[in-house]
């Protein structure tokens, strides 16, 4: 089967805010959280948006999908780190991690399209 905008969830405005803008709204919401909180909202939100992209590349085979799911997932451990204390990165950390997660998704997003949305 061709991959289509029909199995995609950011083919759908409900679907892109089931997948993303739901877990993205409950991290800005958890900033003024504390730990252990904030530390387990944000590692929920960006499980549950790891998954979807996975899901999505499954489905759909959208080019970035393959690549900003395993970055989602593998942010979580940079939240668990800076949250429980293992990695110091300052008084703005929660920042600097919600800096790295946008930009790096917007950014893997940015590369792998240049070249159309399906693989």
């Amino acid at each position: 089967m061709e991959p289509t905008e029909k199995f995609d969830f950011l083919s759908t405005i409900p679907g892109a805010l089931i997948a993303w803008g739901l877990p993205i709204a409950a991290m800005i919401l958890a900033i003024g959280v504390p730990h252990p909180v904030k530390t387990w909202i944000w590692v929920g939100a960006l499980v549950w948006m790891g998954s979807a992209c996975l899901w999505n590349a499954r489905r759909c085979k959208r080019r970035h999908c393959f690549w900003t799911g395993p970055f989602f997932l593998a942010m979580t451990l940079a939240v668990l780190a800076h949250g429980y204390g293992l990695v110091d990165l300052g008084s703005q950390g929660w920042r600097w991690l919600g800096a790295a997660i946008g930009l790096g998704a917007w950014g893997i997003t940015a590369i792998t399209e240049r070249e159309g949305k399906y693989h």
